[in-house]
């Protein structure tokens, strides 16, 4: 990231909703673009808007990543799940994506034992096994808006 300020950690609070879509949407532009059709990531985002993510928010375990007054990362979990980890691009390689994946791990344990369970995208593979993730198996999922699935890998640590 070239700002000198390092992003700050915080819990998402309501009206984070728009930046936390952006940072999908843009996310999933630049850093799957090698490696999904044009078609996977035209339709990626389904139905998704800003709302589905105030919702999310309203959950109360998504964490966002500051930087110069700007939402460049997320992360959100639930018990035994990883659900959704996102940066933009700029951010991507900065150690910031294991700060957030750490309190994503960290939330997923509250009231789980078990195994954490991570859905990555096939981009992202490699990150989770740096971080102690192994593949169980592929997959396939579609966001209900038509279009070729997308192939995820199911992996746990």
């Amino acid at each position: 990231m070239s700002s000198e300020q390092s992003p700050s950690l915080r819990p998402a609070c309501q009206g984070d909703g728009r930046a936390v879509f952006d940072v999908t949407r843009l996310s999933v532009r630049t850093l799957a673009r090698n490696h999904y059709s044009p078609g996977q990531i035209a339709a990626w985002m389904g139905d998704r808007t800003p709302d589905y993510y105030e919702a999310l928010i309203a959950k109360g375990q998504m964490v966002v990543a500051e930087q110069n007054d700007r939402i460049v990362g997320f992360v959100d979990s639930e018990p035994g799940e990883v659900t959704r980890l996102f940066l933009l691009e700029e951010a991507a390689g900065s150690g910031l994506g294991k700060r957030l994946l750490e309190i994503g791990i960290m939330n997923a344990r509250l009231g789980h034992d078990g195994p954490i369970r991570v859905e990555s995208t096939i981009n992202a593979e490699g990150f989770y096994q740096r971080h102690g993730f192994r593949t169980l198996k592929r997959g396939f999922f579609s966001h209900g808006v038509g279009g070729d699935p997308i192939e995820i890998v199911h992996m746990e640590l």
